[in-house]
This record gives C-alpha cells, sequence and structure tokens, in this order.
C-alpha cells in the first residue's frame, strides 16, 4: 500500500515531537534561500516545540487526553485547511466538493491516528533552535535539533513556517532529508494516478486505514 511509506516518516516526525503529519506548501529550495535570519519565525517554533515537549512529557495526561489536546495545538500551530488541499495536489483542482469534504475529513483522521498512537512512546526529549533562513519576508525555514529521551542520536528536523493574517504557521517539517507534505502528495497523487483519476479510491484507502487502527 503506497501509504506506508508516509506513515514511516511521519512516525519520525513523532519521535522528533510528534509534529503534525502533515505538513505543507512545495519543498522549500534552500539554493534560492537568503543569508538572513528571522528572530519572530524562530521564536514561534521554540515556543510551539517546548508546548508539544510539555504534552508529551506530563505523565499527569491519560493517552486520551494527551490526544484531545494535541489536536487543539495542532490546529492552532498549523494551516489545517492548506494542509489539506496541498496534500492532493493536481487533484484539489478536479474533486467535487463533496469527495473534498470526505477526503478532508478522513484526511484528518488518518492523520491525527498516526501521531496520536505514538503519544505515549516518546518522553524526556530537549529541543533547540539552531538557526532559521528566510526565503522571503513571512517564509521562513527554522532548523532544530531534537536529543534525549527515546531517540538514540540527536534529530535535525527544520521546519517551513510562513506568517500570515493568524500570525506564524507551520506549513511543512523536513525530517531526516525528507520534506514530508511533499513525500505525501506523491504518494496520494500515485494513488489517485493508478486509479486513472478516481479520487475515490484514495479516500477509501484512507478509511481502511482508518478503521484499521481503530481495531488495533
Amino acid at each position: 500500500m503506497p501509504l506506508r511509506s508516509l506513515t514511516c516518516a511521519l512516525s519520525l516526525l513523532c519521535a522528533s515531537l510528534a509534529a503534525a503529519p502533515v505538513l505543507v506548501l512545495a519543498s522549500p529550495g534552500v539554493a534560492r534561500a537568503q543569508a538572513a535570519r528571522d528572530a519572530q519565525a524562530e521564536g514561534f517554533v521554540s515556543t510551539q516545540a517546548q508546548r508539544a515537549l510539555a504534552l508529551l512529557n506530563d505523565q499527569s495526561l491519560s493517552r486520551a487526553q494527551k490526544a484531545a489536546r494535541f489536536r487543539t495545538f495542532m490546529d492552532q500551530v498549523a494551516d489545517v485547511p492548506r494542509i489539506t488541499q496541498y496534500v492532493l495536489g493536481k487533484y484539489n483542482r478536479t474533486a467535487t466538493p463533496a469527495q473534498k469534504r470526505t477526503f478532508a475529513q478522513v484526511f484528518r483522521e488518518y492523520a491525527s491516528g498516526v501521531y496520536e498512537s505514538r503519544l505515549g512512546d516518546y518522553r524526556g526529549e530537549t529541543f533547540r533552535v539552531t538557526g532559521s533562513v528566510v526565503r522571503r519576508p513571512g517564509d521562513v525555514i527554522v532548523s532544530s535539533l531534537v536529543t534525549g529521551g527515546q531517540l538514540r542520536e540527536p534529530q535535525t528536523v527544520r521546519w517551513r513556517v510562513v506568517r500570515s493574517g493568524l500570525g506564524w504557521r507551520l506549513v511543512d517539517v523536513e525530517v531526516l532529508g525528507v520534506w514530508l507534505a511533499v513525500a505525501q502528495q506523491q504518494d496520494f497523487t500515485r494513488t489517485v494516478d493508478d486509479a486513472g483519476g478516481n479520487i475515490d479510491v484514495l479516500i477509501r484507502q484512507l478509511q481502511a486505514e482508518v478503521a484499521r487502527r481503530g481495531r488495533t
């Protein structure tokens, strides 16, 4: 199933803060970036990462409580509507309104299930921002290092954040050299391509994966 490789990548992201699987815009080209740093973007990533770690390390919360609070946290940090549109790729233009609504619902359940299944696995990690690169004003890649806890070795994670009327929002994450949004879009587009452009096939695969996780 083509979604498995993405699930593995998202699990790595969970190990690096359980951050949104699903995090999204086109992969940023570092060669195009400017040399400047952005203190506000770095502060946003640092603050939100510390919030995530505090949640993950709160042993007074049950797994269900952590899952509920983490969903709320991601709604505040990530641009979820943009994520949902992006991962459909070219098929976002051809999907019917009904298909978009159904996909948005099941994709959210699928993505939430990936990190919620790992929420209890990570504790004791430490996080620090190591720098940033401004691609253009309001569009910044923030570099960080996650160490300790359940990680066998330090993990470099890069975060693409964009500033809008709502403030800074997370739009993509790079783990082990892979921009997760790009990998996700490629997986989903390949699935629909193989189905002759039938978006309902992707929706059914995601629904089956959500149901499978619900039984385990």
